[in-house]
C-alpha cells in the first residue's frame, strides 16, 4: 500500500490528523499530479484554505494533466475567490477533457458574474435535472434574456416531488419575476411554515399579494412575523447566553432582530408607494471528489 492509498485509507477511517499528514507525506515523496492534486482537495474541503491550495493547483496544470480532476477543483477555487475570468478559463480546459455537471454548473456561475447570460443560461441547462437549483438558475438567466414564455414553460413543468425539487419559495421567487403573482402566492403559501422567515422572502410575498389586491392576507402575515420578531426580542433580551455569547454580541444579534422588526413594519408603506423588493438570487457552487485513488468513488490512481 503506497502512501497515497494509506492516506485515503485514513480518510475512509476519520482519522483526520493522520490523513492529512500522510498526505503531505506523498507531496514530499514525489510532487506530481497525484499527490498535489489530493492535497489540495483536502485543502479545499477539509481546511478551507483556498489560497494553499490554489498554489498546489497551479503548479499541477502547469503540467498539463490529462484528467480534468485539477482543472474541475482549480476552477471551483477560482469560482470561491470571485476569479470569474480565471474561473471560465478553467473549467473551459476541464471540459475540453471530459464534461461533468460540476463543470458546466460552475462554469455557468463564472458566466453570470461575467455578465454572458446567454452563455450561463446554456450552461446551467447543461449541468440540471428537472426541478434543481441549476434548472433554477437556467430559467432565472431566461428571464433576464427576456425569453419569459420559455422560462416559465420550463419552471411549470417543475415537481414537488423529484429528488432535487429546489423549494417552494424558490419557485414563487420566480414567478413573481415573470409576472405571475397568483402563482407566486400559491408557491409562497406552501412555503410559509416550512421556511424560516426573514425579510428579504417575506417583503416579496407581500408584494405578490397585494399585486392580487389580497390586503387582508398581506397584513396577516405582517403582523405574524412582527409578533414572531417581538418575541424574539423578549426572549433575546432575558436569556443568559452561553459561554460562547459576548454582552456585545447578544446586543449586536438583538439590534439585527430590531433591524427586521422594522423592515416588516414599515414594508405596506414603501410598496403602495411604489417600491419593488428586489429577488435575492445567489449561485451555487457544485463538487465531487476529485481524490486520485479513492476507492469509494472508483477513482484510480493517476498515471502519466
Amino acid at each position: 500500500m503506497n502512501t497515497n492509498q494509506k492516506a485515503i485509507a485514513c480518510l475512509e477511517q476519520n482519522k483526520y490528523d493522520e490523513a492529512l499528514s500522510l498526505f503531505k507525506q506523498a507531496v514530499e515523496e514525489s510532487r506530481d499530479v497525484q499527490s498535489l492534486t489530493n492535497l489540495a482537495w483536502i485543502y479545499v474541503h477539509e481546511e478551507e484554505d483556498h489560497e494553499a491550495a490554489l498554489a498546489l493547483l497551479q503548479e499541477v496544470v502547469a503540467k498539463k494533466p490529462g484528467s480534468y480532476f485539477p482543472y474541475n477543483l482549480l476552477g471551483e477555487v477560482y469560482v470561491v475567490m470571485k476569479k470569474w475570468r480565471e474561473a471560465s478559463d478553467m473549467l473551459a480546459r476541464s471540459l475540453a477533457i471530459q464534461p461533468s455537471e460540476e463543470a458546466y454548473n460552475n462554469l455557468a456561475i463564472a458566466k453570470y458574474h461575467l455578465g454572458d447570460i446567454q452563455s450561463a443560461a446554456d450552461y446551467f441547462q447543461r449541468s440540471a435535472q428537472p426541478s434543481d437549483y441549476a434548472m433554477h438558475s437556467h430559467i432565472k438567466c431566461l428571464i433576464e434574456l427576456g425569453r419569459t414564455e420559455e422560462a416559465k414553460a420550463k419552471l411549470d413543468a417543475f415537481s414537488e416531488e423529484d429528488e432535487e425539487f429546489v423549494g417552494q419559495v424558490e419557485m414563487a421567487e420566480l414567478y413573481v419575476e415573470l409576472g405571475c403573482f397568483e402563482q407566486a402566492v400559491e408557491w409562497f403559501e406552501k412555503g410559509w411554515k416550512l421556511y424560516w422567515k426573514i425579510p428579504e422572502w417575506i417583503s416579496r410575498f407581500v408584494y405578490a399579494l397585494l399585486k392580487i389586491n389580497d390586503a387582508r392576507r398581506a397584513h396577516e402575515i405582517l403582523d405574524e412575523v412582527i409578533q414572531q420578531k417581538a418575541e424574539e426580542i423578549r426572549e433575546a433580551d432575558k436569556d443568559v447566553f452561553d459561554d460562547d455569547w459576548t454582552e456585545d454580541e447578544k446586543a449586536e444579534y438583538i439590534q439585527k432582530l430590531a433591524e427586521e422588526q422594522m423592515a416588516y413594519e414599515g414594508l405596506l408603506q414603501r410598496i403602495t408607494r411604489g417600491y419593488i423588493p428586489p429577488m435575492k438570487y445567489d449561485t451555487s457552487l457544485r463538487s465531487s471528489c476529485y481524490l486520485f485513488g479513492c476507492e469509494r468513488h472508483q477513482h484510480p490512481e493517476y498515471h502519466e
